[in-house]
Parts: C-alpha cells; structure tokens; sequence
C-alpha cells in the first residue's frame, strides 16, 4: 500500500485539496479551509507538484487539459462516466442525457447524475460543464457559484 501525500492549491475561488501516491493522483476537491494548509515538502512526490502546476496553468488560462496519472476509485459506471466526462471539450457543456447518450444507456440519466456527484477529480474530470437539458446550471459539489465561475473562466480562455 503507498503512501497518501496531500498538497494544497489556493485556486481563485477556494483551496483545492490534492490527494495521491508517489505514482498518481486519486482526488483533487474544493475544501474548506481558507488557505493552504498542506504545503510542499521535500518528501511531496513529483506526480503532486506536476498536478500543481498544471491546476496552476489552467487557472491562469494556459491550460486546457491535463498530463499527469490519476487513478480513481469507483464502480465500472462510474468509470465509465467519468471517462465520457473527459470528452467534454473545454470551454463547452453538455446534458446529463447528452453524457446517458455518449456512453449508450440513454435511459440512465439520474445514474449518469449520480455518478458526476461522486466525482473526486475536480476540474480534471470535468463534471462542471454538465448542465441541465434546460440550460440551467445544476449541482456541484463545489457549489454553483464555483461551477458558474469555472464555465465562465472557460468560456472567456476559449477565445
């Protein structure tokens, strides 16, 4: 079993917690926490300070996806849903029934919904550029002004 390491990452609307092993990054979530509390060390694994950087680059507008291993726990739906989310072009949003769709059970909606709310790959896998099918912003765990603030910053680096 290895190691978990935690590094923080004081984004423009929160601290991102970064969660992985020497090897890949299991969770990347908006906490609490009003700044960094986990800083990099000399013991903070590369994979960590690579995922930094990147969360880094897309906050400032430069990044538009991301390189480093992650590896996330979840069912094969989940798996598979959170793997369809990755399509999702940046700067673009799509429907729940849109993703139900795209991963061919399109009567699975609600578990397509129930699969996005489990995500713990902030930003990485992009469950933010999901709406509603009436064009309404719907939940995020992050909250809604997050999620408005992240398609916005999107939509404005997508130009």
């Amino acid at each position: 079993m290895s190691n978990l390491y935690k590094l923080d990452y004081e984004s423009p609307i929160g601290v991102l917690e970064i969660i992985g092993t020497d090897k890949a990054i299991s969770s990347i979530m908006f906490s609490e926490k009003d700044r960094a509390v986990n800083n990099k060390q000399d013991k903070t694994p590369i994979v960590l300070e690579n995922c930094y950087e990147q969360l880094d680059e897309y906050f400032k507008g430069d990044r538009r996806e991301f390189t480093f291993p992650i590896k996330y726990e979840g069912t094969n739906f989940q798996k598979t849903v959170w793997n369809a989310l990755t399509s999702i072009p940046y700067g673009k949003t799509v429907s729940y029934t849109d993703i139900a769709v795209l991963i061919g059970n399109e009567k699975a909606i609600r578990a397509v919904g129930n699969a996005n709310g489990k995500n713990k790959m902030s930003i990485v896998i992009p469950c933010h550029r999901i709406i509603g099918s009436n064009g309404k912003l719907t939940g995020y765990a992050g909250g809604l002004w997050r999620k408005e603030w992240l398609l916005q910053h999107e939509k404005t680096n997508s130009k």
